[in-house]
């Protein structure tokens, strides 16, 4: 089997306990219109610009004109010559493929860098859009000994067949409102809420993330729905919660993607902050920073 993996390297606590091996699968089945990761977005990859390298001889095919890529020319090439067998600097492909198999090895020469109860994380996009790929490579990571985690958007049906094989849970939860969820992210939240209470019952070490967004899910409203709604399974030692606050990191990335960035400018408060993390303390809830 083979999984897609758009970017990797290591990272410390960030993604997971101590220091860690960071894979980052292609596809997602979300839409969220503030992702700093949208060249993971496209389950087939997509064409990244460097606008400062783009030029005619970027491609053999002619789509780049005056300095941008004409990516209608681009839909309809299946050989990719612009960036198979070239080396420039103006375009590349966001992920490529690997075995399984090739990065269990280089998860295992990498175990000395492992320290702080580290190990190896699989986040995205979204991993369960490679469903059975990543489940192998779990099993085969656990197998060696391995500690696992994964950081997903809890959509998947099949998720509990992962509880064994993960050792560190992290999900997202965005909003409690499922209408608003279908709106902004293209699909409902029932499966999430399901696969969230899922976890935190069975699993050992679970870490809930909410990313606060200004005008989404940052009113004490949404405060309130988010701490009634865990309150009643996520106050337990094995839950953890953090609030992740919204970023622009990601916002050139989108046009070197072909994409427009739809976020208006905005930021979240201190103030705010604080009022989510004592809503959910007062139910309990172990908030934390990572």
């Amino acid at each position: 089997m083979k999984l897609k993996v758009f970017q990797k390297g290591f990272n410390y606590s960030q993604d997971g306990r101590g220091n860690r091996l960071i894979y980052h699968l292609q596809g997602c089945n979300m839409h969220c219109p503030w992702c700093s990761n949208p060249e993971g977005m496209c389950p087939a990859g997509v064409l990244l610009t460097e606008k400062e390298w783009l030029d005619e001889s970027c491609c053999p095919r002619g789509a780049v004109e005056n300095g941008r890529l004409n990516r209608e020319t681009c839909r309809d090439c299946k050989e990719m010559n612009c960036v198979k067998g070239r080396r420039q600097k103006g375009l590349r492909f966001s992920c490529q493929e690997y075995d399984v198999e090739t990065l269990v090895q280089e998860c295992i020469e990498s175990r000395p860098m492992f320290f702080d109860g580290g190990g190896v994380t699989l986040t995205g996009g979204e991993v369960t859009m490679q469903f059975e790929a990543a489940k192998l490579f779990l099993t085969r990571l656990k197998e060696e000994g391995i500690h696992t985690a994964i950081e997903s958007n809890g959509t998947h049906p099949r998720m509990e067949e992962y509880l064994p094989l993960v050792d560190e849970w992290i999900m997202d939860i965005k909003s409690c409102y499922n209408e608003k969820h279908k709106q902004w992210l293209g699909m409902p939240n029932t499966q999430i809420l399901q696969n969230i209470q899922m976890a935190a019952k069975s699993h050992s070490d679970v870490l809930l993330r909410i990313p606060l967004i200004p005008g989404f899910n940052d009113s004490k409203e949404e405060a309130q729905m988010f701490a009634e709604f865990l309150g009643n399974f996520a106050a337990r030692e094995n839950v953890r919660l953090e609030l992740l606050t919204y970023h622009e990191f990601g916002k050139g990335k989108w046009e070197q993607c072909g994409y427009t960035y739809q976020m208006k400018p905005g930021k979240i408060l201190p103030e705010i902050v604080r009022f989510f993390e004592y809503t959910f303390r007062s139910k309990g809830i172990q908030v934390v920073r990572t």
